[in-house]
């Protein structure tokens, strides 16, 4: 891939050992301070997220679309696992800081999937939704997951963990990172992919950011 050409392991300046200890020793490390410093939730789910990301995710990139939802579920762990670390149990609001970061993924990985699509596809990665293919029906997976985040980021208020200033900031990110689909609907072109991309990429720490300052 076009994308990935640069990276070590692509051009041989790692080896396959050499990569596979690295991340053995990354992956294992990790997990003993997550031992030491946090709790057992902590720890049992970022062994799920490791065994989901590198064991399953990984290989069926090259099986299909089903391969988003998995990984959606590791890469939505993060701000879970954060609660749990600090919490010690699963609540509602590390539920919903998944649920958010969940959903927002469709969106954002379809984007870059549409943008990178003749790339995935020599490499035998077929990760747009539906039919594999730039069209209407990809566009409407698009807005119907992105949907999702404008009820999620009102959640926090609804439970009183929140109050009014993110739920408006959440409200209006929400609504625009759904204009910017419905704007892929109307062209179907690269352009309109890229920002989406773009908009992913501000509007998760933006939301994050806003929980963060109406708790202080």
């Amino acid at each position: 891939m076009k994308r990935t050409a640069d990276r070590p392991l692509a051009q041989g300046r790692l080896s396959d050992l050499e990569a596979l200890l690295f991340s053995g020793i990354v992956g294992t490390t990790g997990l003993a301070l997550l031992v030491v410093y946090t709790n057992t939730i902590t720890v049992v789910l970022s062994v799920v997220s490791l065994i989901l990301y590198a064991f399953v995710y990984t290989p069926l990139k090259r099986v299909g679309p089903i391969a988003v939802f998995v990984g959606a579920i590791p890469g939505a762990l993060p701000p879970l696992l954060g609660w749990t670390a600090a919490t010690g149990e699963i609540t509602i609001v590390g539920l919903i800081l998944f649920g958010i970061q969940f959903f927002w993924q469709f969106p954002h990985f379809w984007a870059i999937a549409w943008v990178a699509d003749e790339d995935y596809k020599k490499a035998g990665f077929k990760l747009l939704p539906v039919n594999g293919k730039k069209d209407m029906e990809t566009c409407l997976q698009i807005i119907t997951y992105t949907l999702f985040l404008i009820p999620l980021g009102l959640l926090p208020a609804r439970f009183g963990v929140t109050g009014i200033n993110s739920a408006l900031i959440t409200t209006v990110c929400g609504v625009l990172f759904l204009a910017q689909t419905i704007q892929l609907m109307k062209n179907q072109d690269r352009k309109s992919a890229l920002k989406i991309m773009f908009g992913s990429f501000l509007y998760l720490p933006i939301v994050q950011l806003a929980f963060l300052f109406d708790l202080l």
